[in-house]
């Protein structure tokens, strides 16, 4: 991957400033890696369970995680996917998938390919949906606003 050194005003090549959100060397706690990634600690320690992960992570010599910049990347990935509907056993072949390395990029291309269809046939029966809901909300408005809501339909139960 190409990097590009940021310049100072003389031209020369700037020293990278720490950023607030760097993760430091030493990595983070579950703790610290739930905040950041907005999991929780129980989510971050099925995710590895799982077989969610990419690579093993880190652990002190007292047997704590401790995230690094990849893996808080990683559980972003994962947590995208699964917000879009991705069922965990595609997240799994999919982590396996990267963990594998390179040579089975077309596979990886499918799986994210068919995540994308389905997630597009959803969008479009919510938006289906949203329709309904906007027509409703509509004669609701007229009829509140001419003072005949009182006329809406509504279930009666048969006597």
């Amino acid at each position: 991957m190409l990097e590009i050194k940021p310049q100072s005003a003389s031209g020369a090549a700037a020293e990278p400033k720490a950023r607030a959100d760097a993760v430091p060397a030493e990595g983070l706690t579950i703790g610290e890696a739930a905040r950041r990634t907005g999991v929780s600690v129980h989510t971050l320690r099925y995710y590895e369970r799982a077989g969610l992960v990419v690579t093993p992570v880190d652990r002190t010599s007292g047997g704590r995680r401790r995230y690094r910049e990849l893996d808080l990347k990683w559980i972003v990935v994962c947590t995208k996917l699964r917000a879009t509907g991705m069922p965990i056993r595609g997240i799994r072949r999919y982590a396996e998938l990267v963990a594998a390395g390179p040579g089975n990029e077309a596979e990886r291309l499918a799986l994210m390919e068919a995540h994308r269809a389905d997630v597009l046939a959803r969008l479009a029966e919510t938006q289906e949906n949203l329709k309904t809901i906007d027509r409703k909300i509509e004669t609701y408005r007229k009829s509140v606003a001419k003072g005949d809501a009182d006329r809406l339909w509504a279930p009666v139960e048969p006597r």
